[in-house]
């Protein structure tokens, strides 16, 4: 039997899923709870390239967001004028505001996406949005240090965007990130 609520593979008599939590069926009436266990398997279905991709871009939109608010004051200490060329010229400065101005938003992408990935969420907001949600081979909640591992895995996968490609030829659409942590991300259905 499987769970219903995360795919899971349930022990024989468990009154609930040991990766979600989820209960179980009544040992009384063995019948599955409201949202409980299915007894038919749900198919996988693996995410493919660009709902991946819709779901960084809003994840992008969402962190500018919420960064701009206290990385403008930075820019504008070191640039009079803060149009867009002076923030990419003030980026590629080299000077130590700049450098801590890059670790702070590197900081920031890994703690939102390790700690949203790892969470009963399993998702990122824009991962949420689109009904997709990141696990490892068995279907569970990621750790947060493979989460963390499946984000610096990124950075490999962006050298020369190999790695995410790989996603719309592999056959369970896994970016070299998710190969390196041993991640899926699924499309709920």
């Amino acid at each position: 039997m499987q769970c219903a609520k995360c795919g899971a593979e349930l022990p024989e008599g468990a009154e609930s899923c040991p990766a979600c939590g989820e209960r179980a069926a009544d040992s009384r009436s063995g019948e599955a709870t409201q949202r409980g266990f299915a007894t038919a398997r749900r198919p996988v279905v693996y995410a493919g390239f660009w709902i991946r991709a819709a779901a960084y871009l809003l994840d992008s939109v969402l962190l500018a967001a919420a960064l701009t608010p206290f990385l403008l004051p930075i820019v504008r200490n070191n640039h009079a004028d803060s149009s867009l060329q002076q923030m990419l010229q003030f980026y590629g400065s080299w000077t130590r505001q700049s450098i801590a101005f890059t670790l702070l938003i590197h900081l920031t992408e890994w703690l939102y996406s390790a700690t949203m990935e790892s969470s009963a969420w399993q998702a990122t907001v824009g991962k949420r949005i689109f009904g997709l949600r990141v696990a490892d081979a068995e279907g569970r909640r990621l750790t947060f240090l493979r989460a963390t591992a499946r984000h610096f895995g990124k950075y490999l996968s962006s050298f020369l965007f190999l790695g995410f490609i790989l996603v719309a030829f592999t056959e369970k659409r896994q970016g070299l990130h998710d190969l390196i942590a041993g991640t899926f991300v699924l499309k709920r259905v």
